[in-house]
């Protein structure tokens, strides 16, 4: 009697650990999208105005085109500029190798769209979400920005600033509306889990970029 009830009391633990392992997540993230919900737009005329719009890299191709999320994402940017909500952009993606480059990419299809070059910068060495919004203030002195991203990265994206320093809004272009499910879904799932290590990161462990320069400011 008393193993059987030692197994049965082991087996509730277990579920009960099991049960939680599975709410916490969901509780984080839900917690994230709760917090930001307020700072969050998703049409661009009822952006707040602000001086800066941080447009995070998302893929290009090897022919240097923009993948579909990033096109939405600059074009979204343009649509700001053009509207008078943001007098600067700020391009933060991946330049890790000489024949991969994000924000060039990105630069050159906010100019042909109208975009005067000198109201663009770009980070070279934004390699994650975290690492954008650190360098955007540290390196490029921005203290408040609008985020601009898909819906499903952008409470993250609006958490991880605000954390760091940078007063972020943001503006959500569209993801179910226009992707495959599977393209999302996929998407979606991960950001889950990308969202447990960006609290890991403002609330613990604090890490520095992998590069952090000099201060650039933007002009």
């Amino acid at each position: 009697m008393p193993r059987q009830w030692f197994l049965q009391r082991r087996r509730l633990v277990f579920r009960l650990l099991l049960l939680s392992a599975t709410i916490s997540p969901l509780a984080l993230n839900f917690y994230v999208n709760a917090v930001t919900s307020d700072r969050r737009y998703t049409k661009p005329a009822e952006i707040p105005a602000q001086r800066v719009a941080i447009v995070f890299g998302a893929g290009v191709y090897p022919d240097g085109t923009l993948t579909p999320m990033l096109g939405d994402r600059v074009s979204a940017a343009v649509e700001l500029y053009k509207l008078g909500r943001v007098q600067k952009l700020l391009m933060t993606g991946d330049n890790s190798r000489n024949d991969y480059n994000e924000v060039l990419a990105m630069q050159s299809y906010a100019v042909e769209r109208g975009v005067p070059i000198q109201n663009i910068t770009l980070d070279y060495a934004g390699f994650s979400t975290y690492e954008s919004c650190y360098r955007a203030k540290d390196i490029f002195g921005v203290k408040q920005a609008v985020l601009i991203t898909q819906k499903f990265h952008l409470p993250r994206a609006v958490y991880t600033c605000n954390q760091l320093g940078v007063k972020a809004s943001g503006l959500g272009t569209p993801d179910w509306e226009s992707y495959g499910f599977a393209t999302v879904m996929y998407s979606t799932l991960r950001e889950q889990l990308s969202t447990l290590k960006a609290l890991w990161q403002v609330h613990i462990t604090h890490p520095q970029p992998t590069f952090l320069g000099s201060f650039e400011g933007i002009k």
